[in-house]
């Protein structure tokens, strides 16, 4: 990590980590410890990132690739906020759009991975083939994401959970595959 670390600072001016306001466990929010993988003040258009977005830095492509920018939140977990396996911690604004069962979602301490994590783990691919990547991201890939987390909470399993870690150490992190169909593989199958 201090490797990282020195190869951030060393090719693009900031810091190396970067940490963004996220929902956790019963609504609270909290701050996801992050490689920084875009150029400084880049959140301030948008937080939804296509694989071809300009705000990414070289070393952030390479990061974000092989999933290293997700390593300092270890640091999450250590400290209760986050545990390896869960959904994903959205940004505010999406949590409040969880209604009825779907709220069940913020029962659950975030995780670094879990089934719509692996699901999606091309997303940033499908969002770059979509027209209106904002759009499709709010009305396909947060829909499914909720619909897997639900899944994910009423399934629940030590042993699931364990496959979910094997899983996204072995799937396919780095896999530059884009879906044609727009329908990734299920993590399931």
């Amino acid at each position: 990590m201090l490797i990282i670390a020195f190869l951030i600072r060393l090719t693009s001016p900031g810091p190396a980590l970067y940490m963004q306001k996220r929902v956790g466990r019963f609504g609270r929010v909290f701050s996801v410890i992050k490689f920084r993988t875009m150029y400084l003040n880049s959140e301030k258009q948008g937080s939804v990132t296509t694989a071809i977005d300009k705000r990414i830095t070289p070393v952030g492509r390479i990061l974000r690739r092989w999933k290293l920018d997700e390593l300092p939140q270890l640091w999450n977990v250590f400290t209760g906020s986050m545990s390896f396996v869960g959904p994903r911690p959205d940004v505010p604004g999406y949590a409040d759009r969880l209604e009825g069962e779907a709220r069940k979602i913020l029962e659950l301490r975030p995780g670094i991975t879990g089934p719509a994590t692996l699901y999606f783990r091309n997303e940033e691919d499908l969002l770059a083939t979509a027209g209106d990547p904002k759009e499709y991201n709010d009305s396909v890939i947060w829909p499914k994401k909720v619909e897997l987390n639900l899944e994910y909470i009423n399934t629940w399993g030590f042993w699931k959970d364990l496959r979910y870690i094997v899983k996204t150490f072995y799937s396919g992190a780095g896999s530059k595959s884009v879906q044609s169909s727009r329908q990734p593989k299920s993590p399931e199958k």
